[in-house]
């Protein structure tokens, strides 16, 4: 009888070990597709291309209003000072009459 006993406890390690080196040679695939699929992953383009395509256009289109924006305030303040010439000329004249006594 211990004979059997001590033939079923060798096929019981038998199945262990069998058990174990399947799932050792498992895991190994599992790690194995697991580096291939990092390794992908890193090795593949990120879409920073079109990340920064997309900066660059606004950074562009902010650029040309901002250069727009200061076209139309240096329009804007030469015509305040011609506006302003011009007033400064109306009251000179207005100042050389009145002292003048021609009012």
């Amino acid at each position: 009888m211990s004979e059997r006993v001590a033939d079923s406890v060798e096929a019981i390690e038998a199945e262990a070990e069998k058990m174990l080196q399947e799932a050792s040679t498992r895991a190994n695939e599992i790690l194995l597709e697991a580096r291939e699929e990092a390794r992908r992953i890193l090795s593949s383009p990120l879409p920073l291309d079109a990340v920064r395509t997309e900066c660059d256009r606004i950074v562009s289109k902010a650029r040309a209003e901002a250069d727009e924006a200061i076209k139309d305030s240096k329009r804007q303040a030469a015509e305040i000072g011609i506006d302003a010439d011009k007033k400064l000329e109306e009251i000179t004249k207005r100042v050389v009459s009145i002292v003048a006594g021609k009012n």
